[in-house]
């Protein structure tokens, strides 16, 4: 309980944004998985010879996660409200950035 009592002025500033920003930040299970894949096919390899070697078991690594190339598809569709959500709150700045 004390933990949240010295932590309350910074937490309630997360608590104005919207559902869909609050949703994408806390969600940190897809970036833990993809470092959880990425670890193991590193610990598998063991050693590489040069820094080529590790980038192309990284590269692998990744690329195995979405062997079918749908994955961009589902990743664009649970990120629309979000990124809209962000587009309103901070004023169109993101929108402006991809232009």
């Amino acid at each position: 309980m004390r933990l949240w009592e010295n932590a309350w002025e910074e937490f309630t500033p997360f608590l104005r944004f919207d559902t869909e920003i609050r949703r994408i930040v806390c969600t940190t299970n897809a970036i833990e998985s993809v470092n959880a894949r990425i670890r193991r096919a590193v610990k598998t390899r063991g050693h590489f010879p040069n820094e080529q070697a590790a980038l192309k078991c990284v590269y692998m690594a990744i690329m195995s996660l979405d062997p079918t190339g749908k994955g961009q598809a589902r990743w664009t569709m649970c990120w629309k409200t979000a990124l809209n959500a962000f587009d309103i709150t901070f004023d169109g700045r993101l929108s402006a950035a991809r232009q």
